[in-house]
């Protein structure tokens, strides 16, 4: 086979043969003997119980030890020992890692902490002993399969009948050879919750659920299989305007790592940070205090590009069935151990009711036995055989309504029966105590007739018991790359040597650029028409004459290149406007039609796609009767880049000269939120907020009566309690309704935002002020119902019409108050009909359309010909994110 094999190999091209060495002997046996106990007995958790086998051991010796109070982790390790045929080391570690997870251990003294990374104390310090959730779903000894230990003195659980999803709930990881595994810890409630849905035939999802909490992005989750992603990311927020605060961590870190990735990152100039303070106890805080003028936004998105901040984890469902791995999904985890758990009550209950039985077969035999005075049968009889022959004949009259035969066994119970007893025995009691044990057997089995809803019954005890307090820590949410050219620090600069042909970093003699930084690339055009996009490098030769060198910004269609150029040495010139969202880098496109000694006369790069004026000026060649007029490139269509252009002149051109600065061609900016990722886009994706230009803002309320505007771009994040978010018309007023904590009465307030980009409150400072509602409609209503008054009715509903109560004041004024009586709330209303009036930009009459525009020929030949290519614009890269002005 392994000659076959060695045949196969050989390819179409001759490569040298690839050869195949049989593993044999004891290295085969050995090897593979070693692999199968590391898989097996340490690395892969079972299906059945969730444990490893020094989990599993550790669990069992912590049973034995047991008495209900704690017990020395030195102690419970020494005693797993005798399982366990491995080091103390290890299986404190393991310890440990169970008592971290706050599920089956109740633990006593310093167990280290998760957030920050730091170790538990030593094992002879801390003390620990099984919880009352453990006690309760994991041991059962009556349904418990036994096998002897590694040293055959004692007797180990094969499994422990653990009733609940443990696996799933603790997590799970370990790395064998040749396999690992990773099972992501999930929620207490939501296992228990979908382990009832499983039961009653639903469908069900789960997700994981980290101690750390953070935020995480479960769309490639994939159930938790092989191949799946989860995003995990640190909750970030801003303090104040030079302070970020992280209060949650990723999964997977702690405070320590994430710090050194902090500090890492601004070594390297990625991003900057003043100082960190890590003021983190019982819960995580972490000060990231930024230094003046740097945005917070930016700088939160750059934390999650280039640091610990943000990471993904690799999920990898792996687990021993019937000592074979088995690789399934979470899914199927949550199936197969809630079938399992009803197996393990299937038991228990058949268990039960047997011994049940026997209780009530030993008590009738018993009431027999006394009642009918059959122990006087036996007073004559000689021998052993003869009293139980006796006993037996004089039972047969009276047990017709047993459930089973009486054995030897029974009618030596019946002769172990004391005097006192008989002479002491009530008829009544003894048939209560029979009715009871009856009624007990017919509730069992009831139960194993109602197994599934019995089972139901079951989960929903452990999560009325035990899941206050285990509500979802990590938030989910869908992710928004980030973009890490946007939110990079510009940490280096760039210059050039525009004669040479020369861009680079190390140029510090030659001309400035722009800073930039070590993941950007750089665009560049030269005379001869030429560009190239290149990676930001020491120094890098591009070609000689270069004209324009700029930081590259991938599928950007709002930068349009204006270009006049000669096609070759004494062809026509010809005029075309163009974007670049894409190429190859490092190679280099022509933007002429490719004939040797093509020449660019005029170039320009308008980052909002402005279109300039220029004059045309000729060289005076024969019978040339106009030598100067000016063209509009608003007049030409923006095109590929590769397109030939719009002829401009047959004629030699002296030179070209700007005129006159344009305005942009482009249309105002659409601008969407989604929701679901809590950013801003302008990919259509969530609810469509308006069309913005250059000098327009956003205008965002929150909950804590701050306001602000801002110039909306897609690295904004927002805070939790926003609760107005839209295009801010400086001439539109904001209504509030606010109660006021110092004089404890309720105040009306119009206003107009007096400073654009100041951040400010326009609700009193006191602890306990409030905003009730606020509007930014122009006409808004609002309904106040008041509190019912003792003895008195209740006041009706009033009505107010917000724009005729008060005058529009300043955003610090007190404003004027609503009313003397209590309040019991304020509602908002719809809002009177009004017709807003009209927004008038100053360039909207010298728009115009990119795709409007007319395909006419530059100005000033009437005599000439003109040639028109007929290309359409390229939307080869149309789709993906745009950089927000």
């Amino acid at each position: 086979m392994i000659e076959d094999q060695n045949d196969d190999l050989t390819n179409e091209q001759n490569e040298p043969q690839e050869t195949i060495t049989r593993v044999t002997g004891m290295y085969k046996d050995w090897f593979l003997d070693y692999a199968s106990y590391v898989i097996l007995e340490r690395a892969v958790p079972a299906i059945e119980d969730g444990f490893k086998p020094v989990q599993r051991r550790i669990m069992h010796s912590m049973k034995d030890l047991d008495d209900g109070r704690y017990n020395k982790v030195a102690n419970i390790v020494g005693h797993t020992m005798q399982y366990h045929p491995h080091g103390d080391a290890s299986i404190a570690d393991a310890m440990v890692q169970i008592g971290q997870k706050d599920l089956l251990i109740d633990t006593q003294g310093n167990w280290g902490n998760i957030l920050t990374g730091d170790r538990a104390a030593a094992s002879r310090y801390i003390e620990a002993r099984i919880s009352k959730f453990g006690l309760d779903v994991v041991y059962n000894p009556k349904i418990t399969e036994w096998q002897a230990s590694y040293d055959g003195r004692r007797k180990e659980p094969v499994n422990l009948p653990v009733m609940f999803p443990l696996l799933l709930a603790q997590g799970g990881e370990g790395i064998a050879v040749g396999l690992s595994t990773k099972i992501l810890p999930h929620n207490f409630i939501e296992l228990i919750d979908a382990s009832i849905k499983h039961l009653q035939g639903k469908r069900f999802i789960i997700l994981p659920d980290f101690p750390t909490a953070g935020i995480a992005d479960f769309s490639n989750y994939n159930d938790g299989n092989r191949g799946g992603k989860v995003r995990v990311r640190a909750k970030i927020s801003q303090l104040d305007k030079n302070t970020l605060v992280i209060t949650e961590l990723p999964f997977g870190t702690t405070t320590s790592s994430l710090i050194d990735s902090i500090l890492k990152a601004n070594d390297k100039g990625k991003i900057k940070v003043k100082k960190i303070e890590d003021n983190t106890a019982a819960e995580v805080e972490i000060l990231v205090h930024l230094p003046s003028g740097l945005s917070p936004d930016k700088t939160i998105d750059a934390l999650y590009a280039f640091t610990s901040c943000e990471s993904s984890i690799s999920p990898l469902g792996c687990v021993i069935e019937d000592n074979k791995p088995l690789f399934i999904g979470v899914s199927e985890m949550l199936r197969r151990s809630t079938d399992n758990t009803v197996q393990l009550l299937k038991q228990e209950l058949e268990i039960k009711l047997g011994e049940l039985e026997e209780q009530w077969h030993f008590a009738s035999l018993e009431r027999i036995f006394i009642e009918n005075r059959i122990y006087r049968d036996i007073e004559e009889e000689e021998t052993w055989e003869g009293v139980i022959s006796a006993i037996d004949k004089g039972l047969k009259p009276h047990i017709k309504h047993l459930k089973r035969a009486i054995t030897t066994e029974d009618i030596t119970r019946l002769t172990e029966i004391r005097i006192k007893r008989i002479s002491k025995f009530d008829i009544d009691k003894a048939q209560q105590k029979i009715d009871a044990l009856e009624e007990q057997i017919a509730e069992v089995k009831h139960h194993l007739a109602n197994l599934i809803d019995y089972a139901i019954a079951y989960f929903q005890r452990l999560k009325k018991e035990y899941g206050e307090g285990r509500e979802r820590k990590t938030e989910i949410r869908t992710f928004d790359d980030v973009d890490a050219t946007k939110v990079v620090i510009r940490n280096t600069k760039l210059y050039v040597n525009r004669e040479e042909g020369f861009i680079g970093t190390s140029l510090r003699r030659n001309e400035y650029v722009c800073d930039c930084s070590d993941i950007d690339d750089i665009i560049v055009f030269t005379k001869e028409g030429k560009m190239m996009v290149t990676k930001v490098g020491s120094k890098t030769f591009i070609g000689k004459d270069i004209i324009h060198v700029a930081v590259f910004k991938k599928k950007d269609k709002r930068t349009i290149y204006n270009l006049i150029y000669r096609d070759g040495k004494k062809g026509p010139s010809y005029i075309k406007r163009f974007a670049v969202t894409s190429m190859t880098r490092d190679r280099e496109y022509d933007l002429t039609n490719g004939n040797k000694g093509s020449l660019s006369l005029y170039f320009s790069a308008n980052p909002n796609g402005e279109a300039e004026v220029v004059s045309i000026n000729l060289r005076q060649a024969g019978s040339i009767k106009k030598l100067k007029w000016d063209i509009d490139f608003a007049d030409i269509l923006i095109k590929a880049r590769t397109s030939k252009g719009n002829l401009v002149t047959k004629y030699p051109v002296k030179r070209v000269e700007l005129k006159e600065k344009g305005v942009s061609t482009l249309k105002p900016r659409k601008i969407w939120f989604d929701d679901t990722v809590q950013r801003l886009n302008v990919d259509g994706r969530g609810e469509l907020i308006g069309e913005f230009r250059g000098e327009d803002k956003l205008l965002i309320i929150n909950q804590s009566g701050i306001l602000k505007t801002v110039t909306p771009e897609v690295t904004m994040h927002f805070d939790d309690d926003m609760i107005v978010m839209e295009k801010w018309i400086p001439k539109k007023p904001i209504s509030a309704i606010y109660f006021n904590g110092e004089k404890e009465l309720y105040y009306v307030k119009r206003f107009l935002i007096e400073q654009e980009g100041k951040e400010e409150s326009f609700i009193s400072d006191h602890p306990n002020s409030q905003l009730e509602i606020v509007s930014t409609d122009w006409k808004p209503m609002a309904e106040v119902i008041f509190a019912k008054e003792r003895g008195k009715d209740r006041k009706e509903n009033l009505e107010v019409n917000l724009e005729e109560f008060i005058d529009i004041k300043g955003v610090s004024a007190q404003g004027n108050q609503l009313t003397k009586e209590r309040v019991n709330q304020v509602n908002l209303l719809d809002p009177l009909p009004f017709e807003a009036p009209e927004e008038v930009h100053a360039d909207e009459l010298e728009v115009v359309d990119e795709k409007e525009v007319s395909t006419e020929t530059a100005k000033g030949e009437a005599n000439n010909s003109s040639e028109i290519n007929t290309d359409t614009i390229d939307d080869s890269d149309d789709e993906g994110q745009i950089t927000l002005f």
